[in-house]
C-alpha cells in the first residue's frame, strides 16, 4: 500500500460538532503555544516539552516531519481557537499501520467531548484510508491518558520497559494499545453513542 491515502496533499480537514482538525500550520502557531503554556507541570510526564522556550524546537520538528510525510500533526480547533494538537505518527505503509499520539490539549478541554471527538475523527479517517491497525503508545505513569485510551475501546498489548529516555532524563515505560480494523465497527458504534449522548 502506498502512503497517499493518509498523508497525501491536500491534507485532510476532519470535523464534527465538537472539534475541527486541521493540518498544523502557521495560523495555529501562537494559539498552540499559548495552550502549551497553560500547564507547565504536565510536561514532566511527556517525552518532550512544548512549553516556553521548548516550543520553537517542537514546532520546527513537527513541520519538518510533516514535510517528509513521516508525521501528520493536526491542530485541534474548538470554536475557532486552536486548543491543542494530535498526530498521526510512525506510518508503516507496507503493513498498513499507523500510530495516533503526540496529543496535548489545553487543560480546560481535557474532560468532556474534545478527546473522544478527536480520536473518533482520526480513527475513522485512518480506517477509511486503508489502515488495518492503529496503535497508541502511552507513558505508563500517565494514568489519565491510559484511562482515556482504554475508554476509547483500545486493547492493551503490553508494556515496553525503559522504552524511552524523556527530556527530563527519566526512563519511560511505554504501554502499547491498538484497535484493529475488524474491531472498529464495534468501537465506532460505542464512540458514536458516547458522543451523541
Amino acid at each position: 500500500m502506498s502512503a497517499p491515502l493518509l498523508f497525501d496533499r491536500p491534507y485532510p480537514v476532519l470535523e464534527n460538532g465538537f472539534v475541527r482538525l486541521e493540518p498544523l500550520g502557521e495560523a495555529h502557531r501562537a494559539q498552540l503555544a499559548d495552550a502549551c503554556n497553560a500547564d507547565n507541570e504536565i510536561w514532566q510526564i511527556y517525552p518532550y516539552c512544548m512549553a516556553g522556550e521548548h516550543f520553537p524546537r517542537y514546532w520546527d520538528y513537527a513541520l519538518a516531519r510533516l514535510a517528509a510525510r513521516q508525521f501528520l500533526p493536526m491542530a485541534v480547533v474548538h470554536q475557532g481557537t486552536c486548543i491543542g494538537v494530535s498526530c498521526y505518527l510512525r506510518p508503516d505503509w507496507p503493513n498498513r499501520t499507523v500510530e495516533i499520539g503526540g496529543t496535548y490539549y489545553h487543560p480546560d478541554f481535557r474532560c468532556g467531548m474534545v478527546n473522544p471527538s478527536c480520536k473518533f475523527l482520526m480513527l475513522d479517517y485512518a480506517f477509511q484510508s486503508g489502515i488495518r491497525r492503529v496503535q497508541f503508545r502511552v507513558d505508563a505513569i500517565n494514568a489519565r491518558s491510559r484511562a482515556a485510551v482504554t475508554k476509547l475501546g483500545a486493547v492493551q498489548e503490553g508494556i515496553c520497559r525503559q522504552d524511552m529516555i524523556t527530556w527530563t532524563g527519566r526512563l519511560r515505560d511505554t504501554v502499547v494499545y491498538s484497535i484493529l480494523i475488524d474491531e472498529w465497527p464495534n468501537v465506532r458504534a460505542k464512540l458514536e453513542q458516547r458522543l451523541n449522548g
